[in-house]
């Protein structure tokens, strides 16, 4: 955490769904938290509790029934431009190169010197994820790991405030996953980002965050706060983290 202003307030969010002959089917029952500008928040909860909804709410894509969410302390209407989400289902363009999809968000025509400009910024983000060799490439011809980097940089490459992760690795195996997971903290590590990740593996959210929030079974309520304040690289067979995991573990109920 690098200060004590608040970018993100979630202020008593609740949140239903229509259920069977038109009941109400509470999903988010009273959520209420705050995240500090730059630090990585990740949460955690059972199963079917909610937390995607409770990302999509707090990025902006679902309004809440009651409650309301502050960005910079100014009330959340729809998806903010300070945020880019990053979820386990993709967002590359499968008939764009690497630098062609890096490219894609930037600001500009496409022409003379600020093209030029444009292809070298998205050579740059490329490299930074590992991925130089590669700009001329097309979605089909990478694995799923440098997929899974062309979608770091195409975050980064427009200098969101916020990420939000929604499960942003699941889809990769244990050795890729780690390895992303290095990959997105190197780049914290350069340049700066307040970071909220949804995740059902507790070992990603002591290797990654600040605080863990715990979630309770739906309708979901903030049932634990843990602070993560174990230095970068972190080993998670440490006793340090071991015991904050059994923790975390304890309030899921395994």
């Amino acid at each position: 955490m690098s200060d004590n202003k608040n970018k993100i307030v979630v202020d008593g969010v609740h949140k239903a769904f229509a259920g069977a002959k038109g009941s109400a089917l509470p999903v988010i029952g009273g959520v209420g938290f705050t995240i500090a500008d730059g630090e990585f928040v990740a949460i955690v909860g059972p199963s079917g509790c909610g937390k995607s909804t409770l990302m999509n709410v707090i990025a902006g894509f679902e309004r809440p029934d009651s409650g309301r969410v502050l960005i910079d302390g100014a009330p959340l209407a729809g998806p903010s431009p300070k945020g880019i989400v990053i979820s386990q289902h993709g967002s590359v363009f499968p008939w764009l190169t690497v630098q062609q999809n890096l490219m894609f968000g930037l600001n500009g025509e496409d022409h003379g010197a600020q093209h030029s400009e444009r292809a070298a910024l998205a050579d740059h983000y490329a490299a930074m994820v590992g991925l130089k060799g590669f700009e001329s490439a097309y979605p089909h011809e990478l694995s799923g790991g440098m997929l899974k980097r062309v979608e770091l940089a195409r975050a980064f490459i427009v200098k969101p405030e916020i990420l939000y992760l929604d499960e942003p690795f699941s889809a990769l195996d244990a050795l890729m996953n780690l390895r992303m997971r290095n990959e997105l903290l190197r780049i914290l590590d350069e340049e700066r980002h307040t970071v909220l990740l949804i995740t059902h593996d507790v070992d990603e959210a002591v290797y990654m965050a600040d605080r863990v929030l715990v979630l309770s079974p739906r309708p979901t309520t903030i049932q634990a706060s843990f602070e993560v304040s174990l230095p970068h690289p972190r080993r998670l067979g440490s006793p340090e983290a071991q015991a904050l995991r059994e923790a975390i573990l304890k309030e899921l109920g395994l």
